[in-house]
């Protein structure tokens, strides 16, 4: 229990939230009937009518219609939660995975709170310094993040140190890489990246992906610029 609650705060401080705001309540599973149903890119806000009243649900993006009956399962609920794609605040709100045909394997409502409380920033790492990649796409760290506007969906490689790594996150592992180039002050020296491709932290890779900019991933977390679809080779 000790280890649960050192997480939750840890999640918790992660994703702004105060120490004076609620916690977390404990995992249970929702059933009800959708009421509303709001879409964003990766997940579907769910407003239910249940037998103790109405809630908002957030699960992986689903085709649920009004009028449906279902059921949430490996719920988390948060308390205090603002999501800036739909603008608005919740009261309450839980992560969760649908249960029957459209749920997805393994993605827990603590996985999917963890999801939306952002991937934890990279711990700080000294002296990273690593010899720029080669050819027309290769760019730097600070290079993808200060020219993001002009590499818009275009492909880059860039070679870097994986500082951070969080595996199978909505269904993509999350990594952290840094070359040595930017400023931790104004935040170019890091960027993140999506990939299927494995790694661990210390590993010097070249990163072949597609820049995105403002990608909102749903529940109010979003971010300037990433780089996704990436491939990894050491």
């Amino acid at each position: 229990m000790k280890f649960i609650l050192a997480f939750l705060t840890v999640l918790c401080a992660s994703a702004g939230w105060s120490a004076e705001q609620p916690m977390p309540a404990p995992a249970t599973v929702l059933k009800g009937e959708v009421l509303e149903v709001r879409d964003v890119e990766s997940y579907s806000y769910l407003r239910l009518k249940t037998g103790d009243g109405e809630i908002w649900a957030a699960v992986s993006r689903a085709p649920v219609k009004k009028g449906a009956k279902v059921t949430v399962e490996n719920v988390m609920v948060m308390n205090n939660f603002e999501s800036k794609s739909l603008k608005r605040k919740f009261d309450k709100i839980a992560f969760g995975s649908l249960a029957g045909a459209s749920a997805k394997p393994g993605v827990t409502g603590s996985a999917m709170a963890s999801a939306h409380a952002s991937v934890p920033k990279a711990e700080p790492v000294a002296d990273v310094k690593v010899a720029k990649a080669s050819g027309p796409d290769a760019r730097t760290v600070a290079e993808v993040i200060v020219r993001s506007a002009e590499l818009k969906d275009r492909p880059v490689q860039v070679r870097g140190q994986v500082v951070k790594f969080n595996p199978s996150i909505m269904g993509k592992n999350w990594i952290h890489l840094r070359d040595g180039s930017g400023s931790a002050a104004d935040g170019t020296n890091d960027v993140l990246v999506t990939t299927l491709d494995q790694a661990k932290v210390g590993d010097v890779v070249l990163v072949k992906g597609i820049v995105r900019t403002d990608k909102d991933f749903g529940a109010g977390y979003s971010y300037k610029v990433l780089i996704e679809e990436a491939t990894l080779r050491q």
